[in-house]
């Protein structure tokens, strides 16, 4: 499993091919699971040079919902894969390897931004901040 920095051409077709049927697959999937008031938005789409695998990194509106909905989402992983390749099958020859992980950026930022309101200066003292995870 190989990401590189400089993408091809081609890995950005097709991780804009994923991207835009990921999300349609999602949401369809929320609304027919009763989750109307829940935004399921993929916020990258990131193809290995060989295009068999895909890591998608998605957004979860309401938050108190994303871990749940995580859960759901890599467990029906398979179904997802073949929904996906029912829509791309005159697109991709195959479908790579669908790898979900939650994108917490807009968390972390809206974070930094009530750290940086507050009095205590998470620039000076890192503890105030969770740490990271590199995915």
């Amino acid at each position: 499993m190989y990401f590189c920095s400089m993408e091809t051409q081609r890995q950005r077709k097709i991780a804009g091919v994923i991207q835009k049927d990921i999300v349609d697959i999602l949401q369809k999937a929320a609304i027919d699971g009763g989750l109307r008031n829940t935004l399921i938005s993929v916020s990258k789409v990131a193809v290995t040079t060989d295009l068999s695998i895909a890591k998608i990194y998605l957004s979860i509106f309401p938050n108190d919902k994303a871990a749940e909905l995580m859960e759901g989402i890599k467990s029906n992983q398979p179904l997802i894969k073949h929904e996906l390749s029912q829509r791309t099958r005159n697109q991709l020859r195959r479908v790579p390897e669908l790898l979900f992980y939650l994108d917490d950026s807009l968390d972390y930022i809206e974070n930094i931004e009530k750290s940086l309101k507050r009095e205590e200066n998470p620039i000076e003292n890192r503890d105030l901040l969770p740490k990271r995870k590199k995915s």
